[in-house]
């Protein structure tokens, strides 16, 4: 099973549900060191290209990274990128970054874009320190593990006392227009990954523990966007019939992600796509279907002095 043409080490498919985290991290680097330096090369350029060409994925990219804000100096956690890419580029603002995701796949794929500190995570743990981080961003991986609360748990404890933490998920609406067309053409929770449609303000905020407080939202891709990615998603759903493979991160197509017709076709009809998302400039009084929350760890209240004589 590969992921944009990448290969995780043969062995890691098949035990990784039975070893420990540091056992499946070292077979996927003994992976990742075998694979040339030409194969790394060129799916990282191939993953950046794509990325040139997707209006989609650049408005993510500028929703996470306004909302993280610097990182120089601070240590961080990205959670959920696929490809790698988002990690790339979090790394190329500078930190000192560690990446993670559920499936084998595509820790292999982020290693191979980033090339260390990639973890595989086993649902809603994660395999680091009290304290660690200073910044988490959590990317589409929240509506993927099957125990939600535990996971922003465990981010808060491994957050440090005043670090913030962005969650970015879906927005779940009421009355919206899209998901029953998106389901019609096949484009359901289940082909997602999904274990729920995503979430509201108020719902996250309920799932918050204690110490970690929601300090902003804010909601993009209005309906215009979702509709371009409906037919992006629908085009992938059509091509890859045959050749998918269902993970916890949703269908994966093995070999190359996208041929080099449909990148050439993609690069052609950015300046169509761009325009056709901007369009979403018309509905200004509608919510995203995107979500970002922002939410920071509270620091330890100083006792009182003693009035004890």
């Amino acid at each position: 099973m590969t992921v944009g043409g990448v290969r995780p080490g043969r062995a890691a498919s098949a035990a990784s549900e039975s070893m420990g985290s540091d056992a499946t991290d070292r077979s996927l680097e003994r992976s990742f060191a075998s694979d040339s330096t030409d194969s790394i090369d060129a799916f990282r350029d191939a993953q950046l290209a794509l990325f040139r060409t997707s209006v989609l994925k650049q408005a993510k990219w500028r929703e996470l990274s306004a909302a993280v804000g610097p990182t120089a100096a601070l240590d961080a956690l990205d959670l959920g990128a696929d490809n790698g890419v988002i990690s790339w580029l979090f790394r190329h603002q500078g930190g000192r970054w560690t990446s993670a995701d559920l499936t084998d796949e595509t820790v292999a794929a982020i290693r191979t874009m980033v090339g260390e500190r990639v973890h595989r995570l086993h649902d809603a743990t994660l395999p680091f320190p009290d304290a660690s981080f200073d910044r988490v961003v959590v990317i589409d991986l929240l509506e993927h593990v099957s125990d939600d609360r535990r996971l922003l748990t465990e981010i808060a404890r491994c957050l440090r006392p005043g670090g913030r933490a962005v969650l970015h998920v879906p927005h779940h609406k009421r009355w919206a227009t899209l998901p029953p067309l998106r389901h019609a053409l096949g484009l359901t929770d289940a082909w997602h990954g999904h274990l729920r449609p995503g979430y509201s303000r108020a719902a996250l905020e309920r799932l918050l523990p204690a110490d970690l407080r929601l300090v902003g939202t804010r909601t993009y891709s209005r309906f215009f966007s979702h509709l371009l990615d409906t037919a992006l998603n629908w085009a992938y759903l059509r091509a890859s019939r045959g050749r998918a493979v269902h993970t916890p991160k949703g269908t994966v197509i093995t070999g190359s992600s996208v041929s080099a017709g449909g990148s050439r076709a993609l690069g052609a009809l950015h300046p169509v796509m761009r325009a056709f998302a901007g369009l979403d400039a018309l509905v200004p009084w509608t919510r995203g279907y995107m979500l970002v929350a922002r939410v920071e760890k509270e620091s330890p209240r100083t006792a009182p002095p003693s009035t004890d004589a």
